[in-house]
């Protein structure tokens, strides 16, 4: 029969992770607050006395602490359900334990695997199976001011860290030394493309939506509007708008592989659009000035020699 301090103990720790998940939760509220402000300004972070970069760093360190808390909360908890277990179980479990240390940490680790959830479980598989396969990866920090992605290969997928270690391929076309570059990168900063050989099972993106599509004749991707579908045109191909892709004034339409078209991440971080136009504005009217100001000494001058 459990003790009733068992008991008391268990809801106190279930207690202690609800507080813990609602201060996630605002940490995060704060963290997208910040993300918007700076995606919206990022000339702000040069301003003197802006603090918006140490926000976000502390924000970080008091989420990278509260989860860790999670962690270890939940483990006590854990243990403490198996405290509760018919007597039979636990004589059953003691029996596999009484062997050497070996024995009882291969027990641990096994034990461990089965609390993994399903979800996470399926989603581990899906990317240990992307071994050998062109993905899309973020190999920019998380506090960049742009998120730079490339299609890399991937070489394999380490299950104890859950990092994906990936492969530039044309890595060693630019850098001195020609050698390819390897990343060692989360889940996360990777995005598996559709299957080319199967495009029926791929989703498709309707027109005006935004995606992250390969650039034409290069390996990186970029921010693009989708602009008409391969089911419409009849072919395997996107067409599709890329921001910042300006030509004469005017945003061309490029085909991209409906294979080379993923969603776009969110709070995806590019140049700012308006931040270049507002730019683009100020140069031109200090252009003006200037020729305002050239005709205004030329005037000048004619004056004078008249006077004389």
């Amino acid at each position: 029969m459990s003790s009733t301090p068992d008991i008391t103990g268990i809801l106190e720790n279930t207690k202690e992770l609800d507080r813990l998940r609602k201060e996630q939760e605002e940490v995060l509220v704060e963290v997208n607050k910040i993300h918007k402000k700076l995606r919206s300004s990022p000339e702000v972070v040069e301003k003197p006395g802006d603090t918006s970069l140490s926000q976000l760093k502390n924000l970080f360190i008091q989420a990278k602490e509260l989860s860790e808390s999670e962690v270890t909360v939940s483990n006590i908890r854990l243990a403490q359900l198996d405290s509760l277990l018919p007597s039979g179980q636990q004589r059953g479990k003691l029996e596999v334990a009484e062997g050497n240390g070996l024995k009882r940490k291969r027990m641990k680790a096994g034990s461990d695997v089965t609390r993994v959830p399903p979800s996470i479980r399926n989603q581990m598989k899906a990317y240990a199976s992307l071994k050998g396969e062109q993905v899309a990866a973020r190999i920019t920090a998380d506090d960049a001011e742009q998120d730079e992605w490339l299609v890399v290969k991937v070489i394999h997928f380490d299950r104890e860290t859950k990092e994906v270690e990936v492969l530039d391929e044309e890595s060693g076309d630019d850098e001195e030394g020609g050698g390819q570059r390897t990343y060692k990168l989360p889940m996360s900063c990777i995005l598996p493309f559709p299957k080319r050989n199967d495009p029926s099972t791929t989703q498709e993106f309707l027109p005006g939506k935004h995606v992250l599509a390969v650039y034409p004749g290069t390996t990186a991707l970029y921010k693009a509007t989708v602009v008409s579908t391969p089911r419409k045109r009849k072919s395997d191909e996107y067409l599709l708008e890329f921001d910042d892709d300006e030509e004469n004034g005017a945003l061309p339409q490029r085909t991209v592989p409906f294979h080379k078209v993923v969603a776009l991440p969110e709070g995806h971080r590019q140049q700012n659009q308006e931040l270049k136009e507002e730019i683009t504005l100020k140069d031109e009217k200090s252009d003006q000035l200037r020729k305002r100001t050239g005709l205004a000494w030329s005037r000048l001058e004619v004056v004078k020699k008249t006077a004389s």
